[in-house]
């Protein structure tokens, strides 16, 4: 199989198809290639995460590219100059590129992890909210049964699937803002919704739950930022002609 030319081809295509140099993100993000590898590009990878652990599998699995969500320098991590150096370390034994895609990745229409995440549940997405530098991040779908929902969820995120439900039996709108969504609540009001698909969410949102009346369903962050990078790696081993393979973490949170 004839592999692309460099990896910076690879990288320039992910950056059209995410339109990364037109969207902020937190600084932490570093979006784009952040690593150039030694090799040409046969096969490409893609998990959530960097990290030593998934380079070394990217490395036994023969993979060249490999695309994450979080990327090297995704914060917070400690002690964070050592976690730096063991990763720049196992990046460069793999001879890896690293490309990574963070809120191109969730905002993204039809390749992002919220759209994705509608389509997955056959909800139809409507409109998009909770705006990150004039970025809408969020999605808005039209609502369906709340036991129909819980069934679909339970599906789809079997072993991470929460369910917080002091919100209405048949919403009318259902809100999709994958990873950490705490941003979302203070936007649920405003937008006429009292349901909200998300990846995590912290302790005392249970009781604003009680209080708000929503419905809420934290699915595992992990979990529900595993269908972007999926989606261009897909893109990116037809564009170029190579295969691709994702590698699991077993992450639970």
């Amino acid at each position: 199989m004839k592999p692309c030319t460099t990896a910076l081809q690879v990288a320039r295509f992910c950056d059209l198809l995410t339109n990364r140099k037109n969207i902020k993100d937190f600084a932490g993000a570093r979006n784009g290639l952040q690593h150039k590898g030694s090799r040409a590009v046969y096969k490409i990878g893609a998990a959530v995460d960097a990290g030593v652990e998934v380079f070394a599998e990217a490395r036994r699995r023969g993979i060249d590219f490999l695309i994450v969500h979080h990327g090297m320098y995704w914060r917070p991590v400690s002690p964070e100059g050592q976690v730096r150096a063991l990763r720049k370390a196992a990046l460069k034994k793999a001879g890896l590129s690293l490309y990574s895609s963070h809120l191109p990745l969730d905002a993204h229409p039809l390749i992002g992890n919220n759209a994705l995440i509608a389509q997955d549940l056959g909800l139809k997405v409507v409109d998009w909210f909770v705006d990150y530098e004039g970025l809408p991040i969020a999605c808005i779908c039209r609502g369906i049964s709340r036991a129909t929902l819980r069934k679909r969820l339970k599906t789809s995120y079997p072993q991470t699937y929460k369910g917080i439900e002091f919100g209405s039996a048949n919403p009318k709108k259902i809100a999709i803002l994958s990873g950490s969504g705490r941003s979302a609540l203070d936007h649920l009001k405003a937008e006429g919704c009292d349901t909200l698909i998300t990846g995590e969410l912290r302790e005392e949102h249970f009781n604003e739950a009680q209080e708000q009346g929503w419905n809420l369903y934290p699915c595992g962050h992990y979990a529900t930022e595993t269908w972007g990078v999926k989606a261009l790696a897909t893109a990116v081993a037809a564009e170029f002609g190579v295969k691709w393979e994702f590698i699991p973490t077993g992450n639970p949170l």
